[in-house]
């Protein structure tokens, strides 16, 4: 048991040091390519108000977990500012995965709620994968993720815009079992 603590703690540390590293310019425009070419997503890019882009999040968890990722906040194609992701979850969970994410606003009101500082989502987010099998978790009560037959197939997981926000997670690798309850916090700071 101490050595596969041990392992999972070193997981931790190399998803963290992944994710906390400078963001280039390359990742997010890597991310943006790999979102836009998604014929579920390519929608939201013509007619969105804004968007926000994570190139990478990190999540780990054993009971307690936590997840981490700095992006980009956009309206009208232009950059407005920086923003962090963090969060906390209790329940039953193992593993670590790292994922990028794409919020979309719909209107002024969506975005303007986003910036407004520190926002956090409600139990009723959830997001939408654009990748085979792939799952994320997008809530404060444990909501749970959408997920796609994949861009193989041809078929994707219909979104909508639910208060404003439409989300799309692309998963980079990892494995991750959770049954959770926790809480993901946003914080915008402006440019």
């Amino acid at each position: 048991m101490k050595r596969f603590l041990s392992g999972l703690l070193l997981m931790m540390i190399l998803l963290a040091t992944s994710v906390f590293s400078p963001a280039f310019a390359d990742e997010y425009t890597h991310t943006l390519s790999i979102f836009k070419n998604s014929p579920a997503v390519q929608p939201f890019f013509k007619d969105a108000y804004g968007y926000t882009i994570f190139p990478t999040i990190g999540k780990a968890g054993f009971v307690v977990g936590g997840a981490f990722g700095k992006g980009q906040v956009y309206k009208h194609g232009a950059l407005t500012g920086t923003v962090t992701l963090s969060r906390v979850s209790v329940g039953f969970q193992i593993g670590g995965q790292a994922f990028s994410e794409m919020i979309f606003f719909q209107d002024k009101r969506a975005y303007d709620e986003f910036t407004s500082g520190t926002f956090e989502f409600d139990a009723s987010a959830s997001a939408v994968a654009i990748t085979a099998g792939a799952q994320a978790k997008a809530g404060t009560e444990g909501a749970t993720a959408g997920a796609s037959a994949g861009p193989a197939t041809g078929v994707q997981a219909e979104t909508h815009y639910r208060k404003g926000m439409a989300i799309f997670v692309h998963t980079k690798g990892g494995l991750m079992a959770e049954f959770s309850v926790g809480g993901q916090k946003f914080e915008f700071s402006s440019l």
